[in-house]
């Protein structure tokens, strides 16, 4: 049992795809120390073949992904261990799969032209820049009853780090 006063947070890095979410997730969990978990790994590879094949996911592919990003999440949480997991959570029914006391959503938010064109340019994921609209349609915008906070997504991966850790206060795991 861990005390969520004292608990640092696990961070949902979320957003559409080609956000930055793997690259600032990274650069953050190397700044802090702390633990990192890529929800795209986490998906059956019938999600992975469907995506790539331009075919975007419905709900019924979503929920046994989301629930491996959630055992993640608690595993981490009964253990009292911060870390840091990507996922799209791109619907407020979603991130209710993922919410816990020690949560925090960080959507890394930007223009659909600049993710569209760091997505055209980047190599060896499966995700076409075709299924960017709807990534876009599907995002439900963060409500009051979720930990979060917003981060512009058009800057340099260090910058947005150094937000993200201001923002919430972080800090380094100790090491002993």
């Amino acid at each position: 049992m861990t005390d969520s006063a004292m608990q640092q947070p696990i961070l949902v890095i979320m957003g559409v795809s080609g956000s930055g979410k793997s690259t600032v997730a990274e650069a953050l969990s190397t700044k802090l120390g702390w633990d990192f978990a890529e929800g795209d790994a986490m998906h059956p590879q019938s999600n992975v073949d469907k995506m790539a094949a331009g075919i975007p996911l419905d709900d019924d592919d979503r929920w046994p992904w989301l629930e491996k990003v959630a055992a993640w999440i608690r595993g981490h949480t009964e253990h009292g261990r911060p870390g840091i997991v990507t996922c799209s959570a791109l619907k407020h029914a979603y991130r209710d799969v993922l919410r816990g006391p020690d949560v925090v959503f960080v959507h890394l938010r930007g223009e659909a032209e600049l993710i569209g064109e760091r997505i055209s340019h980047r190599t060896g994921h499966f995700m076409p820049s075709t299924l960017l609209a709807s990534q876009l349609a599907t995002l439900e915008p963060l409500g009051d009853d979720e930990r979060h906070i917003i981060v512009d997504a058009g800057r340099e991966p260090s910058v947005e780090v150094a937000d993200i850790i201001r923002k919430l206060g972080l800090s380094p795991v100790a090491q002993g």
